[in-house]
């Protein structure tokens, strides 16, 4: 690309458009994420517990999976009308569709009717985000000098981190600042819902004082452009060998890694480890920050080194060290291993309750008809670690059978020293996502010719991200759960049922090692022409 003075002038304000809208909308995608374990109360019966969490997980995955629709829906209005015009729709449409989450009823208020609305809104930020992200990453590599494409698309790779780093922020400060624990859950949660659409209308006036891509407008203008994108791009083999191999040799494992050090971390802390819920923001929101500049690290080195390698080599460290990572992310809570305080250790919080069970109970292991007396218990540990314990005394309906006693862990809330061990953890894991994310914007966009670009890159990318990816919290979660009172070489080999769920992301990282290795041929700093 030829790129003048005045373009470079004007980049970093581009960047700063293009970002500040992709921003917002993975800030609307990601609050629903990060209030999972808040909204599987809103949205499911409250005693399925565990399960409504699980079936919370898989709406946030409905989100994912409908990206690639998105992709090509907008991938087409993207390569016939224009990137900006595509990224202004998308842009709407997410922030219409977050508000309106805010202002769903609950379960409690409308039945089967709340999670359904919940489901098909889910569905349309999905649509938007499937649109949004290819629009930017084409918009700005368009502008680019063909020599630091990847520094400066990485700018736009750090939005998906922040992004999530506003959620939690959002949250945090709604959870502190303006509402005690009670109201944050039965109606606080709403108001980042609500936030979304002041933060539309800005990055929308934004937007609107942007130019179409320089790229675009000579392609346009040479009668270049493509009428049908979605079949030059898919129908021609030459095209649709380059998609699968972006897809298998480079987005699967980057999506695995990135939604594995980020949301699955989040969801291990929280129901996992029993993390208490502010403090496991506290946690990956510090981690987020130190971690998030080498996504510009990464995404300038692979303007020197090619972009191909650095992918991989993420995908593979995160591979061989993810099981050792959350065994020691594990023993930073593990009430087992930690020392009780000899003096004031336990300690009773409120009275006992008892009730007569009416369905039997998983969680104390009581019968119908038995009889649960409910204690709840604070535990103090030498390094600091308070844990509420819930001590339940079963006496049975059945007078052959002898009476029980159980203790569940509620919620624990660790000691400084564990603290700063899980954000050095956690940040590790995202270290990893910056290896494979600073530098895949720049790696797609060379892939592909630009009468077909937006359409072309942004298929693999939200398969690889939205599907692969996004699939971890769910699928980790579920496994792990499914699989939990049995055994067998592979919970052997992964040390527990707990640690199950990684088998997932580590397949799947492990085929875009082997297949990147063999297949990926990389472009790297070559001019974005029209033909390749």
């Amino acid at each position: 690309m030829s790129t003048t003075i005045e373009s470079r002038q004007n980049i970093w304000k581009i960047i700063a458009a293009s970002s500040a809208g992709t921003l917002i909308e993975w800030y609307d995608f990601y609050i629903f994420a990060s209030l999972a374990a808040i909204v599987s109360s809103q949205f499911f019966p409250a005693e399925e517990g565990i399960v409504g969490f699980i079936k919370t997980l898989a709406v946030v995955w409905i989100g994912f999976v409908v990206r690639p629709f998105g992709a090509l829906v907008f991938g087409r209005m993207g390569d016939v009308v224009g990137r900006k015009h595509a990224f202004l729709v998308t842009l709407l449409l997410m922030g219409g569709a977050t508000f309106a989450i805010g202002i769903l009823p609950t379960y409690a208020q409308a039945g089967l009717m709340s999670p359904m609305l919940l489901l098909g809104l889910r569905v349309l930020q999905g649509l938007a985000l499937g649109g949004e992200y290819g629009g930017a990453a084409t918009y700005v590599a368009e502008h680019c000098p063909d020599q630091r494409r990847g520094f400066y698309t990485s700018w736009i790779q750090t939005t998906a981190t922040l992004g999530l780093f506003m959620s939690l922020g959002v949250i945090l400060f709604c959870r502190t600042v303006l509402f005690d624990k009670e109201s944050f859950e039965s109606w606080g949660w709403r108001v980042p819902f609500w936030l979304s659409l002041l933060l539309v209308v800005f990055s929308l006036f934004l937007r609107l004082r942007l130019s179409e891509s320089p790229l675009f407008q000579k392609m346009k203008a040479s009668g270049k452009g493509s009428t049908n994108p979605l079949r030059d791009s898919f129908a021609n083999p030459a095209n649709l060998r380059l998609v699968i191999i972006a897809l298998l040799g480079a987005t699967a494992g980057q999506g695995v890694v990135w939604y594995t050090g980020q949301f699955y971390a989040l969801a291990f802390l929280q129901k996992t480890m029993m993390i208490e819920f502010k403090q496991s923001n506290y946690i990956i929101a510090p981690a987020l920050l130190l971690a998030t500049p080498f996504f510009i690290f990464w995404g300038a080195l692979s303007d020197r080194i090619g972009r191909k390698w650095i992918i991989i080599a993420g995908c593979a460290i995160a591979m061989f060290t993810w099981v050792p990572i959350y065994h020691a992310m594990y023993r930073q809570a593990n009430l087992a291993e930690k020392t009780l305080l000899t003096t004031g250790g336990t300690s009773q919080i409120g009275e006992p309750t008892r009730k007569v069970l009416e369905r039997p109970d998983n969680v104390s292991g009581g019968n119908i008809g038995d009889t649960v007396l409910a204690t709840t218990l604070q535990r103090r540990f030498t390094d600091g670690t308070v844990a509420l314990v819930t001590k339940y005394d079963v006496q049975p309906n059945d007078p052959a059978l002898k009476p029980l006693s159980k203790e569940v862990v509620a919620e624990v809330t660790v000691g400084d020293t564990p603290y700063y061990t899980l954000v050095l953890l956690i940040a590790l894991q995202v270290f990893y996502v910056t290896m494979v994310y600073g530098p895949i914007a720049a790696f797609l966009v060379e892939l592909f010719p630009t009468n077909i670009r937006y359409t072309s890159m942004s298929l693999p990318y939200h398969i690889g991200n939205g599907v692969f990816g996004g699939l971890v919290p769910f699928a980790a979660t579920w496994i792990s759960t499914a699989f939990a009172s049995q055994g067998g070489f592979l919970v052997d080999l992964m040390g527990g049922p707990k640690f199950l769920g990684l088998v997932y992301p580590i397949l799947i990282a492990g085929v875009t090692v082997i297949f990147g290795a063999f297949f990926v041929t990389e472009r790297f700093r070559a001019p974005l022409d029209d033909t390749h």
